[in-house]
């Protein structure tokens, strides 16, 4: 990669003839992987905790590409449908192939964005995309416990991880757990004692979101090396 630094490049990613949103791409010199970061329903790319979680796989030797969805360009709060969702995750997809050529491409982002990211992976493979990684995936809405939202997962053929916090409200232990089961040795779930969909922990709990955040920065650049990386290597 050309970039000799970790500080973040404003791109434009054209979805359709008639759609255009705005990336930032954050890649340090010698990044060996990418993760391409869709946002959550509420908050855009530019939120503190995915800024956050960028600059730390930075850190880590992980370049991401985070991106808006339309509606969230447009300053609406109701999301894209999800056929305009998918072409958004596979336009920033491609995207990030030509701005991070040459290094392993992982695709997910934090809740919304993380299940529209497998949505479009289990109805066509995302080109180049080797691995997917959800931070928060919404299995339910807060107090209405299903796993329906889980059904396209059996479809996706790629090594997925499920980084969940244990007081997430849209996704019910008892229920993900047999869910992440179900797809077999390719899934794997890490969980972050005491941390809500946001990875916000209480006080009591003795650690920060701060001291979550590099959790889950570790725990995803382990799961890239071991689970992407080297599996690209020994395919070359």
């Amino acid at each position: 990669m050309n970039a000799v630094n970790a500080e973040a490049a404003e791109l434009t990613i054209a979805v359709d003839a008639s759609r255009r949103v705005s990336a930032l791409l954050c890649a340090p010199r010698d990044a060996r992987a990418c993760y391409v970061l869709a946002h959550g329903a509420g908050a855009g790319m530019r939120h503190p905790f995915l800024a956050a979680i960028a600059d730390a796989l930075a850190a880590r030797g992980i370049a991401t590409l985070r991106y808006q969805f339309p509606y969230m360009e447009q300053g609406s709060k109701r999301p894209d449908v999800p056929a305009v969702a998918h072409a958004t995750v596979r336009a920033a997809v491609d995207e990030a192939a030509r701005a991070a050529p040459g290094v392993a491409l992982i695709a997910g982002g934090k809740s919304f964005g993380g299940r529209m990211t497998s949505q479009a992976q289990a109805a066509t493979p995302l080109p180049g995309v080797r691995g997917l990684a959800f931070l928060g995936f919404p299995l339910h809405p807060a107090g209405k416990p299903s796993d329906e939202r889980a059904a396209h997962l059996a479809d996706v053929r790629v090594p997925m991880l499920f980084l969940q916090g244990t007081r997430d409200d849209l996704a019910t232990l008892s229920l993900l757990r047999p869910v992440v089961a179900r797809l077999g040795a390719a899934a794997r779930l890490e969980l972050f004692d005491d941390a809500d969909h946001s990875f916000h922990v209480r006080a009591r709990s003795r650690r920060t979101d701060v001291d979550v955040l590099a959790a889950l920065a570790d725990s995803l650049a382990a799961w890239i090396d071991a689970s992407i990386v080297s599996a690209a290597m020994a395919r070359t």
